[in-house]
């Protein structure tokens, strides 16, 4: 199998998995037991929240673990009960969906458009501001286009306005540097599942000083804002995946952009007539979305799959839905352009022969749905 869907979910490090597994073993103790080995669990969640926030330039005391980055998003949304709130577009459907339900509690949303390369503007949030604004929520990368927005330009120019700032951050952190003071956030969001740890771990960044009411009520874990007994291991695992994630960083970002290039130009060479969606100067490294005139998606995706290839036709939370993307109908694609897209997410596991047989896989493929196409 070659996998390349890696936006929608990573494989677990060795290593990381090798720090997790005594959590689900030997040292199970729970995080709030009294005895020593309770104590030892609870060192250890201290201790992934310091390597969390290292890693994002915050301090632990504004970290807290939950079950995913929905969980995290839907929580900063949740808290809004009145007023008004802008996001864009493109957002993730957990802030999309969580901001149907605020406007049927009677919140209004401002839904701001993107340009053709899926970019939010400084201007159009500027106009977007009211007297009564409360939230400001974009996304720091787009997890279908792979676009990465402004968001310390937005950081900069929301500083003082009394408006909170919140940034969905699950395809960036472990991907490129990510931190919150520099991007003038009060919320941040992230999956571990995301940078090669573990799946139901997610992490919210709340700046201090700012309130923010409890998720979940019952006991005083996770510092008094979300009870129940925590998912030890996982929260292991974010911390060390984080770290390794950081430390390898330029380097791995260095091999997937020249994965991107190389895909595109062997692609291109055989089919002139795709198109690159997204921000050629601003996208995550080894993130292509493409559009193939002629065929579907999900024909290309099908094929390939077949011949034990992983990519997808969108976002993994909308996949399997007969609706177009709603990201790339945002960017000015018509609904059969959206319909004809995949996309490719390479990660640090592979390599380039991979790379080299999904480009003739795929020239392979379109060309034989072309040839049987009624």
């Amino acid at each position: 199998m070659i996998y390349a869907d890696n936006a929608a979910t990573t494989k677990i490090s060795d290593s990381v998995l090798e720090k997790m597994l005594p959590f689900l073993q030997e040292q199970f103790g729970n995080a709030s037991s009294q005895y020593s080995l309770g104590t030892k669990a609870k060192c250890a969640i201290e201790q992934a929240r310091q390597q969390v926030a290292m890693a994002i330039g915050a301090e632990p005391s504004e970290i807290v673990f939950t079950s995913g980055g929905s969980e995290s998003n839907n929580w900063v949304l949740s808290s809004v009960n009145k007023g008004h709130v802008i996001t864009s577009s493109i957002e993730h459907h957990s802030v999309l969906n969580s901001c149907h339900l605020l406007e049927s509690k009677g919140v209004e949303v401002t839904y701001l458009p993107v340009d053709s390369k899926g970019r939010v503007s400084l201007n159009s949030i500027k106009g977007a501001i009211r007297s009564d604004t409360i939230l400001v929520s974009i996304m720091l990368a787009n997890n279908e286009i792979g676009t990465i927005q402004p968001i310390a330009e937005i950081g900069r120019y929301l500083h003082g306005r009394s408006i909170l700032f919140h940034t969905d951050a699950a395809q960036a952190v472990g991907h490129i540097p990510v931190n919150v003071k520099e991007l003038g956030v009060d919320f941040l969001t992230a999956s571990s599942h995301k940078f090669n740890g573990a799946k139901g771990t997610g992490i919210l960044y709340k700046r201090n000083g700012v309130s923010l009411p409890p998720l979940i009520f019952g006991g005083e874990q996770e510092l008094g804002f979300r009870a129940g007994t925590e998912n030890v291991a996982g929260i292991v695992a974010a911390g060390y995946a984080i770290t390794e994630s950081v430390t390898i960083m330029n380097s791995i970002a260095d091999k997937l952009s020249a994965f991107d290039q190389i895909t595109i130009n062997g692609i291109r060479a055989k089919i002139p007539n795709i198109i690159i969606n997204g921000d050629d100067n601003n996208r995550l490294p080894g993130m292509i979305n493409i559009v193939f005139d002629g065929v579907t998606g999900e024909s290309l995706m099908h094929f390939l799959d077949l011949h034990g290839i992983c990519v997808s036709t969108s976002s993994a939370c909308t996949s399997g839905k007969d609706k177009p993307s709603h990201v790339l109908m945002a960017i000015g694609l018509s609904e059969q352009q959206a319909k004809s897209a995949i996309r490719i997410s390479y990660g640090r596991y592979n390599n380039l022969d991979e790379v080299k047989t999904i480009v003739a896989t795929i020239c392979k493929a379109y060309n034989k749905i072309l040839v049987v196409k009624p």
